[in-house]
């Protein structure tokens, strides 16, 4: 049996998060490099990952991604690897959200909704995959959603895009799990970073807390908590999973 380090040390690791400049992404960054990984962030907003890195105070790089842009994946992949050497976790954060009720929804929202949470999703997943394979390890974490599994009003895109990111991962941990490479899924609940605190203020916000057993929306650390565990080599045989982080919100 595995020796379990119950601090959950991921020291030696690299770990590559999109989406890291901000929001669940940046409470992801903090957490790895707190626990010794070296945290490489990438985000179409370069100087705000460049400044985040710079705030980690730890060994930390920033790369500008698009991650509906293949060449953009592919050449922030090789940049990782030309840093560090390997990748040895990836975690799939960057998305968007915007929302329209279905009658009305143009491909203007649904086409970006689906190019940045599934497209991106696979290309940067598939590209680090790649690597992962080669090297003969790495754990895969892609930021799903509560709205993967059940239907939310005025979502219908991003509900489309996350059911797809959930679909995406269980092929991937089913064709690459015997070589060694793990992946999973993260599905939060409304998450209390500045976007989710300027969404969900106000009535709409009391109403839907309503829905959820816990009775209150999940902090941003709480999600980091999570893909921690999901990163470290005490998840080894956690493979095709998704980890609700909702307060009991798909319990219902």
């Amino acid at each position: 049996m595995t020796d379990m380090d119950l601090e959950f040390g991921l020291t030696g690791k690299t770990a590559l998060i999109t989406g890291g400049a901000g929001g669940i992404g940046w409470a992801i960054a903090q957490t790895f490099a707190g626990n010794g990984a070296r945290v490489a962030i990438a985000d179409l907003n370069l100087d705000g990952a460049t400044d985040r890195a710079a705030a980690l105070g730890a060994p930390a790089t920033a790369y500008r991604l698009d991650v509906t842009d293949p060449a953009s994946v592919t050449d922030m992949v090789a940049a990782v690897i030309g840093d560090a050497g390997r990748i040895d976790v990836l975690v799939n954060s960057a998305g968007i959200g915007p929302l329209a009720p279905a009658e009305d929804l143009g491909l203007d929202v649904w086409d970006p909704t689906l190019a940045v949470n599934l497209r991106g999703t696979f290309l940067v997943a598939q590209a680090v995959g790649r690597q992962m394979l080669a090297q003969g390890g790495g754990s895969i974490i892609n930021l799903a959603s509560q709205a993967a599994s059940a239907a939310l009003d005025q979502h219908a895109a991003y509900c489309a895009s996350k059911a797809g990111v959930l679909g995406l991962t269980r092929v991937l941990a089913l064709e690459w799990g015997g070589r060694g490479v793990r992946t999973n899924a993260i599905s939060p609940t409304v998450v209390m970073t500045e976007l989710g605190r300027y969404a969900w203020t106000g009535a709409k916000g009391d109403a839907f807390r309503e829905l959820i057993p816990a009775g209150r929306f999940a902090e941003p650390e709480e999600i980091a908590a999570a893909a921690l565990f999901l990163a470290s080599d005490n998840s080894l045989m956690i493979n095709g999973i998704d980890l609700p982080v909702d307060g009991g919100f798909l319990a219902r």
